[in-house]
């Protein structure tokens, strides 16, 4: 569960956003030059019309009060729905996400996501899927199994909801960027999938409860998946349409980007022949082309060391929880062990610690442990 009351700052970030007419560099911009989200409200208005952006219409939008309300019965609403709120300017932000210059000054996040996860993949395409896309789906994500990677798409029709349960079927974690209110699933045909994910994955969106699935949604949906992967692989699109939005965006981040090629003269393939043939995406036929340009490595499997074979009753429930999780992986980082075991890292430092004086367990450069010999 996530806090009920929010401390001022938050609660002042969070009424920056129900303030009509601010976007998200607005927002961060107002931050930057009162010092603080609780000093934009404290600012006398005739300061606050001196801000570039800022005019009287604003300023007394700041200064009236009213964000402040719509803010605490937002705040309640996430805590009642057990949906996190991270703001820009918090710690476990996207660190993907915060190096383009369009990022969302807010995520509403629900589920068990890891968002810094190693490997991160978008897979997009068109809405009308033929089953030439769904097996190049179904092959991709199978071959990104030994990679641990994170599944990102849109949860919309075709391409976008087959990635999402072709990672649920293969055992990895997926995230369903929304266009619409977290609170709103888009299509609701898609209802159940969305609950699978919250349990292995999440949703994300970035916009308040309620909102709903209008087109002009879409195309800023379409950032947040460029932006928080390091590849977008384009299955099938047509000419126009959010997947080559989606790729292009994704080029002016500086991420990978991908398409498979498809038949001459065929709807669903032009998109990706487009990409491929100015230059604007990778041509990938299968995973490997995928691992060569990302420089993924598939470690071989390690062989089983005493560690994983000792009895563990001797060992406390935390102790056990984090045998268990390298047992599965190892060498490991540590804010992934973290993230797999549900333990704050500074509490598993501690564990760690205890466990490798037991010989359970044996330190490695980089933040990384694995099982002891």
């Amino acid at each position: 569960m996530y806090a009920s009351t929010p401390d001022d700052e938050r609660l002042a970030l969070l009424a920056l956003h129900f303030i009509p007419g601010l976007g998200n560099f607005t927002i961060r911009q107002l931050v930057s030059y009162c010092g603080s989200a609780s000093q934009v409200f404290k600012t006398p208005k005739g300061k606050l019309q001196n801000i570039p952006g800022i005019g009287p219409k604003t300023a007394e939008q700041v200064v009236n009060g009213k964000p402040f309300e719509a803010a605490e019965k937002e705040w309640k609403r996430a805590a009642k729905e057990n949906v996190q709120l991270i703001f820009y300017t918090d710690k476990n932000y996207p660190s993907r996400l915060k190096e383009i210059s369009d990022a969302p000054s807010l995520l509403y996040v629900k589920g068990n996501v890891h968002l810094e996860n190693p490997k991160t993949v978008g897979i997009v395409g068109t809405r009308k899927a033929t089953a030439y896309g769904k097996e190049r789906v179904d092959e991709l994500v199978e071959g990104l199994v030994p990679h641990d990677v994170l599944v990102v798409s849109g949860l919309a029709y075709g391409i976008d909801i087959h990635a999402h349960r072709a990672a649920l079927r293969c055992g990895l974690p997926t995230v369903g960027v929304m266009g619409s209110g977290i609170d709103v699933i888009y299509p609701a045909a898609h209802r159940e999938t969305a609950r699978k994910m919250i349990e292995h994955g999440g949703l994300i969106s970035e916009n308040p409860f309620g909102t709903a699935p209008d087109a002009h949604n879409f195309p800023q949906r379409n950032r947040i998946i460029a932006g928080l992967c390091d590849a977008i692989v384009v299955v099938e699109a047509a000419a126009t349409g959010g997947a080559l939005i989606t790729a292009e965006l994704a080029n002016s981040y500086n991420r990978d980007v991908f398409a498979f090629p498809g038949s001459v003269g065929v709807a669903t393939s032009e998109g990706c022949n487009y990409l491929i043939k100015t230059n604007r995406a990778n041509l990938i036929t299968s995973v490997k082309d995928l691992e060569y340009v990302m420089n993924w490595k598939t470690e071989s499997q390690p062989e089983i060391s005493k560690a994983a074979l000792r009895d563990t009753s001797s060992l406390s429930e935390s102790e056990v929880c984090v045998i268990e999780a390298m047992r599965t992986k190892s060498p490991i980082q540590i804010d992934e062990l973290s993230w797999r075991t549900n333990i704050p890292v500074n509490q598993l430092a501690g564990i760690l610690l205890n466990l490798e004086f037991g010989s359970w367990v044996k330190a490695l450069p980089g933040r990384q442990y694995a099982l002891a010999e």
